[in-house]
């Protein structure tokens, strides 16, 4: 998808040299990628805790 975007060239350009990308497109879309995993990491933590504790005995699963 084609879009128009007032970025500042030179946080592109770092974002450019740090991530080593080759492309202003690729840049922007590792960009999100990177934004999108950082915001599900984040929510999977805040999770932590919210399922109850298993008592697994793994000798009893492996005798299965």
């Amino acid at each position: 998808m084609k879009t128009t975007l007032e970025i500042p060239r030179g946080l592109l350009d770092e974002a450019m040299s740090v991530g080593k990308f080759s492309t202003r497109t690729a840049t922007i879309v590792g960009a999100l990628e990177q934004l999108v995993r950082s915001i599900r990491l984040a929510e999977l933590r805040n999770m932590r805790g919210a399922l109850p504790k298993f008592d697994l005995n793994l000798d009893v699963l492996r005798s299965r």
